[in-house]
């Protein structure tokens, strides 16, 4: 089984769900806003131009922009 590497690193959000390790994740197609199903609701991320080296990893910021609840 591959691994897939991380490609962003997620800033902002103050969810209790997000751990500080789960920040840095690869997202299949990370386009200009990614959305992920934390607890009870989702977190949105907007794509920055901001970029940052992690262990010679070169990973796209998504800062927070807002959370929204399922549909029931």
């Amino acid at each position: 089984m591959t691994v897939a590497r991380p490609n962003v690193v997620l800033r902002g959000c103050t969810s209790p769900y997000l751990a500080e390790e789960q920040r840095i994740r690869h997202v299949p197609d990370p386009g200009e806003k990614v959305k992920f199903l934390l607890g009870n609701r989702y977190e949105h991320f907007t794509a920055t131009a901001e970029w940052e080296d992690h262990g010679g990893v070169s990973l796209r910021v998504f800062a927070w922009s807002g959370a929204t609840s399922p549909a029931e």
